[in-house]
């Protein structure tokens, strides 16, 4: 901090109004308000996105599931609670999403060969391709947006988001 009280760096954002933080805040926990404010702005415009692609794979797909598709192109087939534990929702949200992307025709459902009991789900087809075309293109937008950046900075900040989110699971 300049001697003026002026913030620089990471402590202000220009999506957030900038200002100061809060009074009495200690000087080691500036770091983290910094950050609770650069998540939010990441958070906020990450739903945007996830709505975009979402409309971008199907017009009347709901933008929560838009992760769930992704999940079941990285994974392949799953079963419904194990999505939905990897989601974070409960079974009656899981099972609606799944009805929901069956009428679009963007999954399947099959029984689970190892339980009776379970069904597996996965992508049709027409699932994948669609799912496959909205993510190739978003990769070439990071590919434009992050042009300046230094490949082994991408790979860091990958690298950070996973710790953050490997330490979000628990």
């Amino acid at each position: 901090m300049a001697a003026t009280g002026e913030i620089r760096g990471a402590d202000v954002h220009e999506d957030t109004g900038g200002g100061t933080p809060s009074r009495g805040v200690e000087q080691g926990d500036r770091e983290f308000l910094s950050l609770e404010r650069e998540l939010t702005v990441l958070l906020r415009r990450a739903r945007s996105n996830q709505g975009e692609m979402a409309r971008e794979v199907h017009p009347d797909l709901e933008s929560a599931a838009y992760g769930l598709l992704v999940r079941l192109e990285e994974c392949g087939r799953q079963r419904a609670t194990e999505l939905a534990g990897y989601i974070g929702v409960g079974k009656a949200t899981m099972s609606r999403q799944l009805r929901a992307l069956e009428q679009l025709g963007l999954v399947a459902r099959e029984p689970d060969p190892a339980d009776g009991r379970a069904w597996l789900v996965d992508l049709t087809e027409e699932g994948r391709t669609r799912v496959s075309r909205v993510r190739e293109a978003r990769r070439e937008r990071y590919v434009s947006h992050f042009s300046d950046w230094d490949r082994r900075e991408v790979a860091e900040l990958a690298r950070l988001l996973g710790q953050l989110n490997r330490g979000m699971e628990k």
